[in-house]
């Protein structure tokens, strides 16, 4: 079987890899994009229900570390600035897609993802890409140059489809969360192929979970979602987060507790403020002075009411109307609702995972080209790298980000003679 010729091949069409496919097509490459998956871009398509949160204004770009997770979170700060949430936003307008902010910076596509989606398509027509879709990758192999010629070398791929050579190979494989619609560890077996570090990998922005004996209790209040404050970590290493908590009936979710799961380390507790912005012990002291209501009446007129009834249910103590409550009582009641500490037994796993924590360590790779330092010609960007996002659009931007920075780096033409060497 003839092998075909590109300047770059793509391993994986999601948002980082059609990016990068269209941005290097457009500046006069010959890219090949493959995916072993029968649709472009799932996660685009469940993402933001089903709308896309795109990215996030509220990015600062010249302070990373406050909305990315990883071991160097620094390492993002060159990709984001060279290509920043305006400038995708300016290319969402071109192509005449309605937006609008929902919360906190946090980007939606008026109609459907498929909007996002049909885009970046678009985008690779105009440069020329060729997509292989379903197309699965079988083996890898760098080939070194002659000797006296193109000394870079270049990339073999075994696909389904047949062999294909390519002077750059850019890995854009994703993670490992939601494996029903297609996550593999390819990328990461790649990069071990290659001799590349990996950071210990993890479900992030994932629910939290709690034994079913100590969680009796709440699994009742399933459904439920309420605004808190939730924390986790002492001191420089506090995160906190006012965001909505959503009771299920295996443990705790809704934006809150995904923001809070990607700082979370198994073994140590939350801290969760039920009513922030409410002063507890002065509420009930002065519903105490006015008031013969049960405990729980007047609570809910504090927190929603089932969570009311739920909480007052586990004391004797605050089973009564609340002018014959002691102040004791009440005391502890506002300590438990404002500091309630509970420690997960873990996760939901990378099945309800938004994303992976950990990956290609970034000490191998070049921050301004997302280039391999030890391997020359092999690239990795977005969520297969060590960079994790916040909820809110913000992985999104780095998987525009990235994808650009190695789509201006990725040299044009120029493919050797290659000669099999060593891996």
């Amino acid at each position: 079987m003839s092998t075909a010729f590109f300047d770059a091949v793509i391993i994986g069409a999601g948002a980082a890899g059609l990016f990068c496919a269209a941005q290097a097509g457009q500046r006069g490459l010959k890219v090949l994009l493959i995916d072993h998956a029968d649709k472009v871009a799932e996660k685009i398509r469940i993402s933001g229900g089903g709308r896309c949160n795109f990215t996030n204004r509220d990015l600062d770009v010249r302070a990373p570390h406050k909305h990315f997770v990883g071991q160097n979170p620094q390492f993002c700060r060159s990709a984001l600035s060279r290509y920043t949430p305006q400038d995708f936003i300016a290319l969402v307008q071109k192509h005449g897609i309605a937006f609008h902010e929902k919360h906190k910076g946090q980007l939606f596509a008026d109609r459907s993802a498929e909007d996002i989606i049909a885009m970046l398509l678009a985008e690779c027509a105009d440069g020329g890409v060729q997509r292989w879709q379903p197309c699965n990758v079988k083996k890898v192999a760098f080939l070194t140059g002659e000797a006296s010629g193109e000394s870079a070398g270049s990339y073999q791929i075994d696909t389904d489809r047949g062999p294909v050579q390519a002077r750059s190979l850019v890995v854009a494989t994703g993670g490992l969360s939601i494996p029903k619609i297609g996550a593999t560890d390819l990328g990461y077996r790649l990069a071990q192929q290659f001799g590349l570090p990996l950071v210990e990998r993890r479900p992030g922005l994932v629910p939290l979970t709690f034994d079913g004996e100590a969680w009796a209790p709440y699994a009742r209040l399933a459904g439920l979602a309420l605004p808190v404050e939730i924390s986790t970590g002492a001191k420089k290493e506090r995160m906190a987060f006012l965001e909505d908590l959503l009771f299920t009936h295996r443990g705790l979710s809704g934006p809150a507790v995904l923001q809070i799961s990607s700082y979370w380390q198994p073994g140590t507790p939350l801290s969760i403020n039920l009513a922030p912005g409410v002063d507890l012990p002065a509420a009930l002291a002065q519903a105490k002075a006015r008031s013969r209501k049960l405990i729980a009446n007047e609570l809910a007129a504090l927190v929603p009411s089932r969570l009311a009834d739920a909480w007052a249910s586990q004391s004797a103590d605050w089973q009564r109307p609340i002018n014959e409550a002691a102040d004791k009582a009440l005391a502890r009641l506002a300590d438990q609702l404002a500091r309630w500490q509970l420690t997960p037994t873990g996760t939901e796993g990378y099945k309800k995972a938004e994303v992976t924590l950990g990956g290609v360590d970034t000490r191998a790779l070049s921050q301004q080209t997302m280039e391999c330092k030890t391997q020359p010609g092999l690239y990795f960007i977005g969520e297969v790298v060590d960079i994790t996002g916040w909820l809110g659009g913000y992985n999104f931007q780095w998987a525009w980000a990235s994808a650009a920075a190695c789509a201006q780096a990725l040299p044009p033409g120029g493919l050797c003679h290659a000669t099999v060497g060593p891996l």
